[in-house]
């Protein structure tokens, strides 16, 4: 039996954070060369520190002679991420910074695997879904990114001009009888304009912002607060730390409430599991929720490099299940094929459709109109449901 009392902590970071930055200009890449070839394998990697970006990795294209022919855009694009996130510091001005360029083919030997239809490398994927939410995401993280979201709005729209690109969040919630009933503590620090600003000043900013996307009855009089608790955040982002792709991997997925496999998601096209499969298992264990058939499900899928079918299918509805969880193993084989081409063309993958995935969490997120967010889809619930 698992516990049904307790706390739970998840954290987030802004699209301003270091490492999002990188991960925003890894995904916008990605997203340039599948506009112009859907079958694009990309593996891109960015760094970014003061007044300079680095960009890496391979691509593959169909002509390979045509990748000089992008060269030249890439640091427009890193310039375009950085413009639209805000930075306009006089150490990290995306007009200003250098951007240099180390992007190259992708490995042939890496490439012949993928020719024959098979995974891009090995690895383990999880996919997470819990009732304890509308999105169906656990409530630490899905608030924790909610909060630095509506922060974002409010300093671009013009409701909060001394606040600054980069910022955490973080949220204790406590649990009672296994649901969300309260936070226990709320922690912000965000980047702001003047180093006059207090503490107090920041709370008194972004107070108002934080108790609207909080459900009313969670912020209690004992609720602890901690704003900007070590004083001033005026030097941020890049300035005052490195950033790198693919550091945040656990404020990606479930905030620390369900395993990771230990592959990044960002820069990299859907012919890497670690990418397309973790949608997939995502994707899966949303529908077996919303199917009713448990309250909680995590399900692990292995792949070896080169081979198309998976080596594994493993769920755990941690005791919540209405059926056995060999049954929802047997069903999830019937209702989806998931060998990487399957998984890219039942989520419709080879799209330019990443970038909006690189703040905020890749689930969660309301299904878009042009295919973005597909795997957080609820269609397969009467497919589920008939297959058990």
């Amino acid at each position: 039996m698992s516990r049904q009392n307790y706390l739970f902590t998840s954290e987030s970071v802004s699209e301003g954070h270091p490492d999002k930055i990188c991960d925003r200009i890894s995904d916008a890449i990605l997203d340039a060369f599948l506009t112009e070839e859907p079958n694009a394998r990309v593996a891109c990697e960015t760094m970014a520190t003061s007044g300079m970006v680095v960009v890496g990795g391979e691509v593959g294209l169909a002509n390979q002679e045509r990748l000089k022919d992008y060269m030249g855009r890439i640091s427009q694009i890193a310039r375009d991420c950085i413009k639209d996130i805000g930075y306009e510091q006089e150490q990290f001005h995306w007009n200003t910074l250098h951007v240099l360029n180390f992007l190259h083919e992708q490995s042939a030997h890496i490439a012949q695997g993928v020719d024959r239809d098979g995974a891009g490398d090995q690895g383990i994927m999880f996919g997470y879904a819990v009732n304890e939410t509308p999105e169906l995401m656990p409530a630490p993280i899905q608030y924790a990114h909610a909060i630095l979201r509506r922060l974002a709005e409010a300093r671009k729209a013009g409701e909060a001009p001394s606040l600054r690109p980069d910022a955490k969040s973080q949220l204790s919630v406590r649990y009672e009888d296994g649901k969300p009933v309260e936070v226990t503590s709320i922690v912000l620090s965000t980047q702001h304009e003047s180093i006059d600003q207090t503490s107090d000043d920041i709370r008194a900013i972004v107070e108002p912002f934080i108790r609207e996307v909080l459900p009313k009855s969670w912020v209690t009089p004992k609720t602890e607060w901690h704003v900007n608790p070590t004083g001033s955040f005026v030097i941020g982002g890049p300035d005052g730390d490195a950033g790198l792709t693919g550091r945040k991997i656990i404020v990606d997925t479930y905030g620390g409430a369900a395993p990771h496999g230990g592959g990044a998601f960002s820069g990299k096209d859907p012919t890497k599991v670690d990418r397309s499969a973790a949608y997939a298992a995502r994707y899966l264990a949303k529908n077996i929720v919303a199917a009713g058939l448990a309250e909680r499900c995590t399900l692990q899928i292995a792949y070896a490099i080169g081979v198309a079918k998976p080596l594994s299918i493993y769920a755990d509805l941690h005791g919540t299940g209405q059926v056995s969880e060999e049954e929802v193993e047997r069903a999830i084989g019937q209702v989806m094929d998931l060998t990487p081409r399957g998984i890219r063309e039942h989520l419709d993958l080879n799209k330019p459709i990443y970038e909006r995935t690189a703040a905020y969490g890749h689930f969660g997120r309301e299904p878009d109109a042009d295919g973005g967010f597909s795997w957080e889809k609820t269609d397969l619930v009467e497919a589920l449901k008939k297959a058990v």
